[in-house]
């Protein structure tokens, strides 16, 4: 029984979906907020599936 939590903590740490660590949201120009992502901001990827958010700021529009 113990080596089945062992395979099943393993398979999920390895198989995080779209999280793409903190590194990545940083080098895009978000951060990574708990929770949820602040006025302002939107959801742009995961840090770490799905508690962790990779928030970025809205882009300011340009009128032509």
């Amino acid at each position: 029984m113990g080596i089945l939590w062992f395979i099943l903590i393993f398979i999920s740490l390895t198989s995080h979906g779209d999280a793409h660590g903190p590194d990545n949201c940083k080098h895009k120009g978000g951060l990574c907020r708990v929770g949820n992502c602040i006025s302002g901001e939107r959801l742009s990827r995961y840090c770490f599936k799905p508690i962790i958010l990779c928030c970025k700021s809205f882009s300011p529009t340009t009128a032509k």
